[in-house]
């Protein structure tokens, strides 16, 4: 697929769940996180592709690969998977629209959020395959590569810049929101017919990391908020328990004013020190 620029889009785009102006798709400044995954890939890659006993170990035990029950358990692979490639064709088509799309959404989300986002639906597109292997819908093989996540990062960005113009072969001009949904399209057909389709397992990667990538852009507003009332919580609950020592706090002075220090519990004296502590780290700050 290739991706670059094109002069008749509008630079004022907003991202919004809803079609809008067209955005511009300009070869992209990388950024700190798209460039270390870029670095990490094509690093693994080259080592295992140049010493093919190296490859050989690394395939076997950080590739997906569901033989038994227990291999489907060693959930490390769900990560490191997505760091090996089966030939340089598969990590150049990976690598490409990871530096076209990635910086696109690192500077949307953040370094972090990015990243989480990236590992998260290459995990999701590690674990459905297995899944599908042990429900016996497709046959046990090793799985490899970032394509969980870039279809991923492809089913986000077709909701955020729907109209975003992608050039295919950099010939066909189609609107990231389309694309998306044929991506979707050949996953779903491919896992439907598993014996008719080579690459099933490799499909269910990919529907997987879309299905990833769509839940949490469409799911955001619900986390916020969702973050914001336990924020709210905690601090409403911060809030009564400070009142409640200072009401404690007050009862025990005035009980040094009439009866004297020398009356005081042991609980109570501890009370006073956990006020005088918190009294000193706000001072401090």
């Amino acid at each position: 697929m290739g991706l670059y620029d094109r002069d008749y889009t509008q630079a004022d785009f907003e991202p919004k769940f809803r079609s809008g102006p067209y955005m511009r798709m300009a070869m992209p400044k990388i950024t700190p996180m798209v460039k270390w995954l870029l670095i990490i890939n094509v690093a693994v890659f080259l080592l295992t592709f140049l010493i093919p006993p190296v490859g050989v170990f690394i395939f076997h035990w950080f590739s997906v690969y569901p033989a038994t029950l227990g291999m489907s358990l060693q959930l490390w692979r769900q990560i490191t998977y997505q760091f090996l490639h089966a030939n340089p064709w598969h990590i150049f088509i990976n690598m490409i629209v990871l530096y076209f799309f990635g910086p696109m959404l690192e500077r949307f989300w953040g370094s972090k959020k990015f990243l989480t986002f990236y590992l998260v639906c290459g995990a999701m597109g590690g674990l459905l395959y297995p899944f599908l292997v042990r429900v016996g819908w497709l046959g046990a093989a090793p799985l490899v590569g970032a394509s969980g996540s870039i279809l991923g990062m492809l089913a986000a960005g077709g909701i955020l810049f729907p109209n975003m113009m992608v050039y295919v072969w950099g010939v066909i001009p189609v609107k990231l929101r389309i694309l998306a949904i044929i991506f979707a399209a050949i996953s779903i057909i491919t896992l439907l017919r598993p014996n008719q389709f080579a690459n099933a397992g490799g499909q269910a990667a990919h529907l997987g990391g879309m299905i990833a990538g769509a839940v949490y852009v469409v799911s955001q507003s619900w986390r916020d908020k969702f973050r914001l009332k336990l924020r709210s919580g905690a601090w409403e609950k911060k809030m009564t328990a400070q009142r409640n020592l200072q009401v404690e706090v007050d009862r025990i002075l005035e009980k040094v004013h009439n009866s004297g220090i020398h009356n005081l519990t042991a609980k109570e004296k501890k009370v006073l020190k956990q006020a005088t502590k918190a009294e000193q780290m706000r001072n401090k700050l």
